[in-house]
């Protein structure tokens, strides 16, 4: 465990960050090693396939990150103001919410996959492997949020080595789980997605047995999931909703840009999910930070340390800024050879529109970095409504933009879609910040 309010706020930070980016590079490295396995072995038909579902996918997995992240936030601000009893009521109601809610969203998945695939445009061709692979997915929806659920509680008490190393063992199982149902069982797509579903499953009974074992503030009894605090429930389902809401809003928005690059062709389709993938390895330290700050700013908040909240946020504004300077320098000097890497195609058109996707969009990245730390930072602070409008803009952009921009100037659009969203969702949230009450106060512990 780490107590994130007493200390150097710099060393604090990058001590509890440097796992977690070690964590979100694993990740984006088995969804790397995926791509390039699909692409490989199975060809560049179904690789399109699961790039045309790969925004609904985000779209589950974001949700129910956000949701146990904001979970999480409550957990952080117990256990920096020393509630011990507050820790595990609040770990034993996200246990029950989380599972509630993704059964519910699993069956609504399950129900309605069709119309969603329809509506996604989703090419006919590719339909039918499209729906193997993400039924996969949304029927593995509680096993991915009790995994999130749990390393995220870890997280709210300054452990983020476990949750690396848990990591670290599923991606390995996951990479080998590809390999033996494409390769040997010759399961295709269908075969990736099960690999990816198993390997959250152990994470989080490996992770669940490492907790109970080793935290005993995490030891949960039946009172703990029998009498919850009705205000704590409150604070919970608000801050829970709110960033799984605002990771849905987003990934609407794209799901939605979405449909009209699935209106353009398999090589845009291919060159899309190529430029996507190296874009989530870029924006990296983004999320890296984010979650750093709502951790960090919710123990801060709990104990009272505001002083500290705001030297915090600075800091990871700084670093995340520099780590955009290096994103763009990489665009222009080796984008081409990344592309070629990830999808293991020559085609001149998938690498050449995925390289001028990374290049426009790789300029305007500290505007992301502010948005990213503001709105994980206010998660953190109690502030909701705000990350929620911004995100909002995000969606309604997006939205804009597929219909307007793509039809009339093709994948043109898609590439500007983006920056031109992003200077205006960060207006809200900068406002917001500056005049935030508990910002502006002066109190400390």
């Amino acid at each position: 465990m780490k107590d994130l309010t007493k200390g150097s706020p710099s060393r604090l930070i990058l001590s509890f960050a440097i796992p977690i980016f070690f964590a979100n590079l694993l990740q984006l490295t088995y969804s790397l090693v995926d791509t390039r396995i699909v692409g490989s072995f199975l060809g560049e038909d179904a690789l399109a396939a699961v790039g045309a579902t790969s925004t609904l996918s985000n779209l589950i997995i974001g949700f129910l990150l956000g949701l146990a992240n904001g979970f999480a936030i409550i957990t952080a601000q117990r256990y920096g103001a020393k509630d011990i009893a507050g820790v595990k009521k609040s770990f034993a109601a996200s246990l029950m919410m989380g599972t509630g809610i993704s059964v519910l969203l699993t069956a609504a998945g399950l129900i309605f996959l069709k119309q969603i695939l329809q509506f996604l445009n989703v090419p006919e061709a590719l339909f039918g492997t499209a729906r193997s692979y993400i039924v996969v997915i949304v029927a593995g929806m509680l096993a991915t949020f009790l995994y999130d659920a749990c390393a995220a509680a870890l997280r709210a008490l300054g452990d983020t080595v476990t949750p690396l190393i848990i990591l670290a063992v599923s991606v390995g199982l996951n990479i080998a789980g590809d390999l033996f149902f494409i390769l040997v069982l010759h399961a295709g797509v269908y075969g990736a997605a099960v690999a990816t579903v198993l390997s959250q499953v152990l994470a989080f009974v490996i992770c669940w047995i490492y907790m109970i074992r080793r935290y005993e503030i995490l030891q949960l009894k039946k009172t703990d999931f029998t009498q919850p605090e009705k205000e704590m429930l409150g604070n919970m389902a608000a801050s829970g909703l709110s960033m799984g809401f605002m990771s849905s809003l987003v990934n609407i928005g794209s799901l939605t840009l979405q449909t009209a690059i699935n209106r353009l062709g398999q090589d845009i389709i291919v060159a899309h999910t190529a430029a996507r993938k190296i874009s989530e390895m870029f924006m990296i330290m983004f999320s890296v930070f984010g979650q750093t700050m709502a951790t960090y700013c919710g123990q801060n908040m709990g104990a009272g340390r505001i002083d500290r909240v705001k030297k915090g946020i600075w800091l990871a504004l700084l670093y995340t800024c520099i780590w955009c300077m290096l994103t763009v320098v990489a665009s222009y000097t080796i984008g081409a050879g990344l592309v070629g890497l990830v999808t293991g195609s020559k085609n001149e058109v998938v690498i050449h529109t995925a390289t001028v996707y990374l290049k426009f969009n790789t300029v305007f990245y500290c505007v992301t970095a502010v948005i990213c730390i503001l709105r994980n930072a206010m998660q953190g602070l109690g502030e909701r409504i705000t990350p929620l409008v911004s995100s909002s803009l995000e969606m309604i952009g997006k939205i804009v933009i597929a219909a307007a921009l793509v039809p009339r100037i093709g994948y043109n659009g898609v590439i500007v879609a983006e920056p031109l969203v992003w200077f205006i969702m960060v207006i809200p949230l900068v406002v917001r910040i500056y005049t935030m009450p508990v910002m502006r106060g002066k109190k400390q512990i």
